[in-house]
């Protein structure tokens, strides 16, 4: 080995050890400034972009959110929720979590338009919604986070890989924990994400089993939300209710007092408050709205880096919903 080559490998092992397990070369080659040259317009346009559609639609901004989770969860931050079904593959759009409820598509497809009359070819659709996860948690009073740049965009994507990564929503807790573990998160990581249901909505087909057979949850909000949800399955399935009734469209904690008093919405909202091992994360945060942002900030830098393509790998799509 020449000097040059034993100076490089010494290098890596030494960063090897300073990080620990959790580092990876790969998320080295990310950076905050990795358009400031190539695209120096591109934060503006997501952030004005995302801020004038939950300004015209109050749910945009966790249906956003929403579609950067089911990304990253499948094989990684890399668009693949955006591809649209081929010949040659079977996409994400239609698995069992995201069919008729992941939303969001359209606002992607615009800002990537706009991107690519300033910088044509240069911004991968993976990057995008990254930044439109990010920006539509500060446009509804949520933290914002250190974002690193250059992931690029897979050329294919699996709607089975999509229904066997994504959390169903009877989900246990200890199938949480093992889900979000897989990921390489830790319980409170994924209690701290779990937070993001501050905003949104969730379908009637996806409660219904909750608020009919359920007892750990109170009453006079499960006779409320019965009123908008049939018991009949197959009736008023994709009517919608609110994830948090006490500030739905503001980025808060009262999604953690509302487990606190047994009104999730969903049974695996309402499992991590329910004498199981993440009571006190909830309780804590439930309390405490700055430590939980910090750690919802935290948490989502994370996720942002869950194995992205970089460097040769993939490809900067032209059109997000299709490879070039």
């Amino acid at each position: 080995m020449d000097s040059n080559k034993l100076i490089a490998f010494l290098v890596i092992v030494v960063t090897l050890l300073l990080h620990g397990n959790n580092y990876t070369v790969v998320e080295a080659q990310l950076s905050q400034g990795f358009y400031s040259s190539s695209c120096p317009l591109l934060l503006p346009i997501v952030r004005t972009a995302v801020t004038s559609a939950v300004a015209f639609d109050p749910r945009m901004g966790a249906s956003l959110l929403r579609l950067f989770y089911l990304d990253c969860f499948v094989n990684g931050c890399d668009a693949s929720i955006l591809l649209d079904d081929t010949s040659s593959f079977t996409g994400e759009q239609n698995a069992a979590s995201n069919h008729n409820s992941a939303r969001g598509f359209n606002v992607i497809d615009n800002i990537k338009s706009a991107v690519e009359r300033v910088c044509p070819g240069v911004v991968s659709c993976a990057d995008i919604l990254a930044i439109a996860a990010r920006d539509s948690v500060v446009t509804l009073g949520g933290p914002r986070w250190r974002l690193n740049l250059g992931r690029r965009d897979a050329r294919t994507a699996s709607q089975a890989a999509a229904n066997s990564s994504i959390p169903a929503p009877t989900s246990s807790l200890s199938q949480l924990i093992t889900s979000f573990a897989n990921l390489g998160f830790t319980a409170r990581e994924m209690v701290a994400l779990s937070g993001a249901h501050t905003i949104g909505q969730a379908q009637c087909r996806n409660f219904r089993t909750r608020i009919y057979q359920e007892t750990n949850i109170d009453p006079t909000f499960a006779a409320t939300r019965q009123q908008n949800c049939p018991i009949t399955s197959g009736s008023g399935d994709g009517n919608l209710a609110l994830l948090d009734s006490l500030t739905p469209f503001v980025f808060d904690n009262s999604y953690f007092r509302n487990l606190m008093s047994q009104r999730g919405l969903l049974h695996f909202d309402q499992v991590l408050f329910n004498g199981g091992s993440t009571d006190s994360i909830v309780r804590e945060y439930s309390q405490n709205a700055r430590v939980f942002r910090n750690d919802f900030a935290a948490a989502m830098l994370k996720m942002s880096q869950i194995s992205p393509l970089t460097g040769s790998d993939g490809e900067i799509r032209m059109s997000c919903g299709r490879t070039n």
